[in-house]
């Protein structure tokens, strides 16, 4: 009876022991770079599984970084340091960016901000921005995560720092903090889906006429693309403009509604997706239209980041600026803008034909021989894959009062030219009235997006935001169609965006030792008391004593 009292106190105690040297110190939400191809060419981070020791930027020159993951806050980011060990392609673990609580989509904190913290923010983000074009455009052969910054992540931190300052960094002989990723190997996503949806308003035709109306086309490309598919947001890319376009609808849906007020113009209004993947979507859609159909678009305005601008919007076509249409255009923009009190300028880009690569929305339009362009707070067009949602273009960055000027500034304009008001000075979608700017609706819409990443093919058919958007058309306009279409094949992209970092304190093997040898001296004497008691000092003696030979034995 003694002695399985005391096996079992032995047991109990060596199990506690293990309990507390395997508990994680805390659990983190991480979402991993993206990882993709184009054209067979990799990019991104190519890894997803990490099980490295905890580093920071206070290593001592010389260190071997080959099994660290370097935790680096944003507010602390070296640029240059990032960029030497990714172009040089230097042996490292694993990185570990830690963003401020203001770029977390989920924080829906507003309280007031000092100039101080207004200036930080901005600083934070022109780093991001530098810090993303860098990611997304280099082939990384390690894991490269993302999360937020809290207490016990910081706390974390903290320690990692002074074990580097003080020249004890993590590793197995010394101990530390290690950082546990257990996720599977990232696929390749077969057949990427991207969805266009698109929605009429019929114009009102005089009885006996049989020509086809004119038609205005709106258009927004609604998906993002950033460094971390499950962050990327994109409020103002392109959130702002796929709210101006649902609150251009509803707006027109009301004018329309009534025979009196109705235009001699349809409106087509389409919600397009692979935006940052060239405009494949859009291209696609258009391939879809009939010839008719192509011939009666008058023109088509696409809407494309236009809710953090202060006085100036852009207006950028492919046509010269001296084209009939175009002047139309912009000088019933221009007009408008006056009136509201700010500029809009015009920007002429040539279409390279040879070159399947688009600067803009609207150049699809133009190689089709559709009159087209783009409004924008962007005065030059950002390049492939850059400025399309990533991790700064969040909803703190957004001011609400930019996307309202601009919903005005082309409901004036469209409004001017379907009823052949241009130049005068009248407001159809005036302040106070019943069709006035609802910027709670606005609002609402904006809120959302700003918490729904988009990215394709994380998106997907029947995804629920896309479904909204199909509702949200219905509820405002005819004949709402959904095209479902296949990514381009030339850009392939593979999964594992998001996942939990358990962090580890573990023992150095110092530790390991004088434990093993504690727990070692506790079993030998255990195990002699328990001889003693049960079985006397002869017995155990007998133990130790060498064996008599077997001609002893026989003899």
């Amino acid at each position: 009876m003694l002695e399985s009292i005391y096996s079992m106190i032995a047991l109990v105690f060596i199990l506690v022991t293990c309990v507390e040297l395997c508990d994680a110190a805390t659990v983190v939400d991480v979402y991993r770079l993206i990882q993709y191809d184009i054209s067979g060419v990799p990019f991104g981070s190519r890894f997803a599984t990490l099980n490295h020791h905890a580093g920071s930027l206070h290593f001592a020159p010389g260190v071997d970084l080959s099994r660290t993951v370097l935790i680096i806050p944003v507010r602390e980011l070296n640029i240059t340091f990032v960029k030497e060990y990714i172009s040089q392609r230097k042996p490292l673990g694993g990185l570990l960016f830690l963003l401020p609580q203001m770029f977390n989509f989920e924080n829906r904190e507003a309280a007031t901000e000092s100039k101080y913290q207004i200036r930080e923010k901005e600083l934070m983000k022109t780093v991001l921005v530098e810090l993303e074009r860098l990611l997304i455009h280099a082939n990384i052969p390690y894991p490269v995560y993302f999360a937020f910054e809290d207490d016990d992540i910081d706390a974390v931190l903290a320690d990692v720092k002074r074990s580097d300052v003080s020249g004890q960094p993590a590793t197995a002989t010394t101990g530390g903090y290690k950082l546990v990723v257990s996720a599977p190997e990232p696929k390749r996503i077969a057949s990427p889906s991207i969805t266009n949806i698109q929605g009429w308003l019929p114009g009102l035709k005089a009885d006996g006429d049989p020509n086809q109306l004119p038609t205005i086309a709106i258009v927004a490309s609604y998906d993002t693309f950033g460094t971390a598919p499950a962050l990327s947001v994109g409020s103002d890319s392109n959130g702002s403009g796929v709210v101006a376009l649902l609150e251009l609808a509803r707006l027109f849906s009301l004018l329309y509604s009534n025979p009196k007020t109705r235009g001699r113009y349809n409106l087509l209004f389409g919600l397009t997706s692979g935006g940052p993947y060239n405009y494949n979507g859009t291209h696609k859609w258009l391939r879809s239209f009939d010839q008719r159909l192509r011939e009666s678009i008058d023109y088509a305005i696409c809407l494309n980041s236009i809710g953090s601008w202060d006085n100036e919007l852009w207006i950028h076509v492919s046509k010269p600026p001296e084209n009939a249409f175009i002047k139309q255009i912009f000088e019933g923009f221009s007009t408008v803008a006056e009136e509201l009190g700010f500029e809009v300028g015009l920007k002429h880009k040539k279409i390279n034909i040879s070159n399947p690569r688009v600067a803009w929305e609207h150049e699809k339009f133009s190689k089709l021989r559709v009159t087209a362009a783009t409004l924008s707070e962007l005065s030059t067009a950002p390049e492939l894959l850059e400025s399309t949602g990533g991790l700064s273009d969040s909803r703190h960055f957004i001011n609400e009062t930019a996307i309202v000027r601009s919903i005005k500034l082309v409901a004036e304009s469209i409004a001017r030219h379907i009823y052949g008001c241009q130049g005068k000075n009248i407001q159809i979608f005036a302040d106070n009235t019943s069709l006035a700017v609802n910027a709670p609706y606005i609002r609402s819409w904006l809120d959302l997006l700003s918490k729904t990443p988009r990215v394709v093919p994380f998106l997907t058919k029947n995804d629920p935001f896309v479904m909204a958007l199909k509702k949200e058309l219905e509820d405002h306009t005819h004949e709402v169609n959904v095209h479902h279409e296949v990514l381009d094949g030339m850009f392939t992209l593979y999964d594992s965006t998001k996942a939990k970092l358990n962090i580890y304190q573990v023992a150095s093997v110092t530790f390991d030792l004088l434990l093993l040898l504690v727990l070692g001296s506790y079993l030998i004497i255990l195990f002699t008391f328990l001889v003693i008691t049960t079985r006397g000092l002869d017995d155990l003696i007998s133990l130790f004593r060498r064996p008599p030979s077997r001609k002893v034995k026989t003899a």
